[in-house]
């Protein structure tokens, strides 16, 4: 039977919202979105006239993508000749500039042409200029709608009418690969240091982290507290500073000092778990503290909260005690930070081991991320994403967290919510292929309690495992804020969550490489070692991964 034509089905609304989710544009899903009014937006670029973008330049751009940045870092300066901005607005000329080798030669008409886009409150970040592929700006929907289809003129324009001599279509490049927005980024010990067999590992092998240094991406560190200056754990080497992204700081020493305040806390009891030392009888003593004070939360029987304080007769400390940590401050408050904070650390990551030619900085720590949305970009293709992977491919171990997300509500049949387990909810940058994502179990039973409840889960939208490891995230014992503690008491305090399983695992390596240090400037092979001693906990992969750290295990593996 030869059936006649047949009218055409009508698409489907859902299959309408995929088909204009998947449409090539140099804008960024999610800023689109946000642009649109489609989604909510991060706080603070809510209904504003302005949003915070991240630029990302196209490489096929004559000089490539460093010559793009430049072009457009001139069109604002132009910009702000032309307002008649003062030098505290000129973020980029106090910091200085040189243009870099292969720039192309742009008329003034056509730098003048691109500087039109900017308006007041355009700002383009003096952090920009740690990356070598992105300018952090903020922009009108208008500027961000007349960057993303700006193209290099082309001299012969007018006089070929768009056509080459051989009459082929002259194409114009593009300035821009892809405009993002700049989302907000959000933070995601002795009982612990058993479970992970640290304390084995330290008597056995003498891997205590010497030789070691690890960046700490987070609130900053307190530099004051006593757990840092037994060992001497903020002294770094010549060649290397400690240095604040959450503001614009020309003055090296300023950026430097201000990396070393923590007014939320979260930086350094993250640090605290990874290195250092504080000890009241022990050698080597912590000088001049005489006691030991932990603050924990309890639940009193009436459902409400109280927070007690103990005295700790014995040593705490972190993973690789003597290990050196190099704090680069990107959260500016223990709620949020900007993602174009990170980016700028990373790059000032790269550019301190010199792209990977001369390693100074071993591994670094990320207890932070935000959620990800395929609609925005593919699993573990997003801006940052993709830089911990080209970090990783430099050489350096990024151990990053895995996400607060694996448990929350869901809608019965019927109507009625009801608390579940959320696959699927690891946060970026853990979709990273290459960085090492970890997920949270119990502090010191993790046979018996497995994966904890709120630790997210696997797999990625794009199909593949994650997380990789899973470490004691409950409850664990670390830095409190020195602020404010008596005379001769170092405060130590409780916290939960994967961005204390994440630091577990980063201190755990770095006390490796001090001891296998044929292995530093091999990241993946390290990943590739740990994942294959890890314990497993019997739950399923997308929950533990390869399951439990065992660094005794580990060691005794190579």
């Amino acid at each position: 039977m030869v059936r006649g034509p047949q009218p055409a089905r009508p698409r489907r609304k859902s299959e309408g919202n995929i088909q204009e989710n998947l449409v090539k544009t140099r804008i960024g899903g999610d800023l689109s979105s946000f642009m649109k009014g489609k989604t909510d937006p991060p706080k603070g670029i809510g209904k504003a006239k302005h949003f915070d973008v991240i630029i990302e330049f196209n490489r096929d751009f004559p000089g490539g993508g460093t010559a793009a940045r430049q072009l457009l870092f001139e069109a604002f300066l132009l910009y702000l000749n032309r307002i008649g901005a003062t030098d505290e607005s000129n973020n980029l000329w106090r910091f200085g500039m040189s243009p870099p080798l292969g720039m192309p030669a742009v008329s003034e008409d056509s730098k003048l042409d691109l500087s039109q886009i900017f308006s007041n409150g355009s700002r383009i970040a003096a952090k920009s200029l740690w990356t070598d592929s992105y300018a952090f700006a903020t922009l009108t929907r208008a500027a961000i709608d007349r960057l993303s289809s700006w193209t290099m003129p082309q001299k012969d324009d007018d006089k070929n009418k768009g056509e080459t001599k051989s009459g082929s279509k002259n194409k114009k490049t593009p300035l821009v690969y892809k405009i993002w927005c700049d989302h907000q980024i959000k933070r995601c010990v002795y009982e612990s240091v058993r479970t992970i067999k640290c304390d084995a590992a330290h008597a056995s092998f003498a891997a205590s982290g010497k030789g070691i240094v690890w960046a700490v991406a987070d609130t900053g560190i307190d530099g004051t507290h006593p757990h840092f200056k037994t060992l001497r754990t903020l002294d770094l080497p010549d060649g290397l500073f400690h240095r604040d992204f959450t503001a614009d700081n020309p003055d090296p020493d300023v950026a430097s000092a201000a990396a070393l305040i923590d007014n939320a806390g979260h930086g350094t009891h993250v640090a605290g778990i990874i290195a250092g030392r504080t000890s009241v009888l022990d050698e080597p003593k912590t000088d001049a503290v005489k006691k030991i004070c932990v603050k924990a939360e309890v639940r009193n029987e009436d459902g409400t909260k109280s927070t007690v304080k103990d005295t700790h007769e014995g040593v705490i400390t972190g993973m690789a005690p003597h290990c050196k940590l190099l704090s680069l401050k990107v959260l500016a408050n223990e709620k949020q930070g900007k993602l174009s904070n990170l980016l700028a650390a990373i790059g000032y990551v790269q550019r301190s081991n010199d792209y990977g030619r001369n390693i100074k900085i071993h591994g670094i720590n990320l207890s932070l991320g935000y959620p990800f949305d395929p609609i925005w970009f593919a699993a573990g293709q997003s801006p940052l994403c993709v830089e911990v992977d080209r970090l990783v491919r430099s050489g350096v171990c990024v151990v990053v967290a895995a996400g607060n997300a694996g448990y929350g509500t869901v809608t019965q049949f019927s109507g009625a919510p009801e608390r579940a387990a959320h696959s699927g909810t690891i946060m970026d940058p853990g979709n990273a292929a290459l960085a090492i994502t970890v997920g949270s179990t119990h502090r010191d039973m993790p046979h018996t309690y497995g994966v904890s409840y709120f630790s997210s889960k696997g797999p990625t939208a794009d199909g593949r495992m994650k997380p990789d490891l899973v470490a004691p995230g409950e409850r664990i014992i670390s830095c409190a804020l020195y602020n404010g503690a008596k005379s001769g008491e170092a405060p130590f305090r409780e916290d939960t969550g994967t961005s204390m399983a994440t630091p577990h695992v980063s201190g755990a390596i770095a006390a490796f490489l001090s001891v296998r240090r044929e292995f530093l400037g091999q990241p993946e092979r390290v990943k590739e070692i740990f994942i294959g001693a890890a314990t497993d906990l019997k739950r399923r992969p997308e929950f533990q991964g390869a399951g439990l750290l065992d660094l005794m295990r580990t060691l005794q593996a190579v």
